[in-house]
């Protein structure tokens, strides 16, 4: 029985079994090479000298126990119980009064994109998150009382 394979069709095969020759090709070169140095960090060199969570929060409710060079510190602010019509830009402008923000993000659903409730804003001076969260806990926004405290990581 002979075969009535068009041109481009060989021409397909052949390229398939050309790159399985390659494939298997750099596959023995790679088994043949030693493996590569790997570069071993420690977490302090990851950090650097960033705080632990615990330091920062102790920093955050104790201003005057800290050194005068922690006020680059960022403090993050959770704030919950946000209206659907809040946005980036009314968080700026509230937590804008204690402070510089550094950042502020208001939480949506992957899918339908429709506000969660909730959001961050992360002062740019850990030393103003403390005024910030005594005058704005419970202070109505877009017709709510919001909720704002210190963030914490969630734990997974």
């Amino acid at each position: 029985m002979s075969s009535n394979f068009s041109p481009g069709k060989r021409q397909r095969e052949m390229e398939q079994a050309k790159k399985k020759q390659d494939k298997a090709h750099k596959r023995a070169q790679r088994r043949d090479r030693p493996p590569g140095e790997s570069e071993f960090v420690s977490a302090a060199d990851v950090q650097g000298n960033m705080p632990s969570i615990e330091e920062a929060m102790r920093n955050i409710e104790n201003p005057s126990a800290t050194p005068r060079s922690a006020s680059s510190i960022v403090a993050r602010l959770f704030v919950g119980s946000l209206s659907d019509e809040t946005t980036e830009a009314d968080l700026r402008d509230a937590f804008g009064q204690f402070g510089l923000v550094a950042d502020a993000i208001v939480m949506v659903d992957r899918d339908t994109r429709a506000p969660r409730g909730f959001g961050f804003v992360t002062m740019a001076d850990r030393r103003d998150a403390p005024k910030a969260i005594e005058a704005l806990h419970g202070a109505e926004v877009k017709g709510r009382n919001i909720v704002v405290n210190v963030a914490t990581e969630r734990q997974r």
